[in-house]
């Protein structure tokens, strides 16, 4: 059986949707990937998938490389054009993989880039007393204390909030639900936001989501961003301060504290424990740099 390319991707993308549960910014990340290769085939004269051959992957794959793609992107575009063969295999479209043979690029090991503790209580005593600092405050202190994704954050809803027990249910990538405790400083500021400021955001509108921006509807990862960096500049911290910092810097304090990492992944809501172990090596960094300001004979 065939069909044509641009067909299959769009049955691969609703599967995705409604077999896989896929989040929207996941979905679009595989359009985006797969559009690029559907245009190195239709660069070959491939329209059809029973023409399809792991020849186009290898061009493909070269034209990311010269084009100055970083490992970790040409990886992403290699997992997505993996599969969506899978899928066109499954379905009987095409017989076998043809990426069997593609080594994934060797990504370069980054380290989380994190706050101090005292960055952070820096950052969470920045917003003001008015009705969009009390809810700045609100959301950051909740991020941190939860170590919350952005999309996280700004989806959260008052379902998922179990004040008495101070947890949320959060609803992770791959819609897998996990239960954070936050603490009493975040509980605090989350109190005064939705007596004092969240009222004046709603304008008497009616909707399940906590946070809010100026319009009164669900705020944006993209304005997230925007207030935690102006905040951050407010605060004098002289970095690029993101909304993953803070999720790096939850976990790297449990780890200095003494978490153990098992605990951490659950936390973090990682699916494989190899993704939470490079924490440790932001730990074993500050371990270091302790070591080389106070010892002696450092």
């Amino acid at each position: 059986m065939t069909t044509r390319v641009d067909n299959a991707l769009d049955q691969f993308l609703d599967y995705l949707v409604s077999e896989r549960g896929c989040l929207e910014n996941s979905i679009l990340a595989y359009g985006r990937d797969l559009r690029g290769y559907l245009d190195t085939l239709d660069e070959m004269g491939i329209h059809a998938t029973d023409a399809m051959t792991s020849d186009a992957v290898e061009l493909h794959m070269v034209k990311l490389s010269k084009r100055g793609l970083s490992p970790s992107s040409r990886s992403r575009a290699l997992s997505a054009i993996r599969h969506f063969h899978k899928f066109l295999a499954r379905e009987g479209v095409v017989h076998g993989d043809l990426t069997a043979g593609h080594q994934r690029p060797k990504r370069p090991k980054r380290i989380p880039k994190v706050l101090t503790v005292e960055q952070v209580e820096r950052l969470l005593g920045a917003p003001g007393d008015d009705t969009l600092g009390l809810r700045d405050r609100a959301m950051f202190e909740i991020a941190y204390a939860a170590g919350l994704r952005a999309s996280e954050l700004c989806a959260l809803t008052f379902d998922q909030i179990v004040e008495k027990e101070r947890v949320l249910v959060v609803e992770g990538k791959g819609k897998k639900q996990r239960v954070v405790p936050y603490g009493r400083p975040a509980a605090k500021a989350l109190a005064v936001y939705l007596s004092r400021s969240r009222p004046h955001l709603a304008e008497g509108g009616v909707t399940p989501f906590v946070f809010l921006n100026h319009r009164g509807k669900k705020i944006s990862r993209v304005g997230f961003f925007k207030r935690l960096r102006m905040q951050a500049r407010r605060a004098g911290i002289q970095r690029e301060v993101s909304p993953h910092v803070l999720r790096h810097s939850f976990a790297t304090h449990l780890l200095q504290g003494g978490a153990d990492l098992r605990y951490v992944q659950e936390l973090l809501g990682h699916a494989d424990i190899s993704t939470t172990q490079i924490y440790t090596s932001v730990d074993r960094r500050h371990l270091i740099e302790v070591h080389r300001a106070f010892h002696p004979r450092a």
